[in-house]
């Protein structure tokens, strides 16, 4: 939950489709061999959450800042794919 005057943000980070993900496949291996064979992909990748000042009332200018920050610090623009998750009771407004 977000405190009065700060919006909570997530960054989810993973590996773009065309590259490999060893770390994907060995947990993908690991999870079939103990029967949960529902699985038919895993990807491992990283989430940064990030606590922002402002009341959120616009979301359209957090979603390009937090797009800046990711392209230019949080991911790796040629290995990497990232998606921007407001947290719960912030992306409404």
């Amino acid at each position: 939950m977000s405190e009065k005057g700060k919006v909570q943000v997530s960054v989810v980070v993973l590996p773009k489709a065309e590259i490999l993900d060893p770390q994907g496949k060995a947990v993908l291996g690991s999870l079939k061999s103990l029967g949960f064979d529902e699985v038919a992909d895993c990807r491992i990748g990283k989430v940064v959450r990030l606590t922002l000042n402002g009341d959120g009332s616009d979301n359209a200018l957090i979603r390009r800042k937090v797009s800046d920050m990711a392209s230019s610090l949080l991911s790796n623009p040629i290995t990497e794919d990232f998606e921007i998750v407001f947290d719960k009771g912030d992306e409404s407004k």
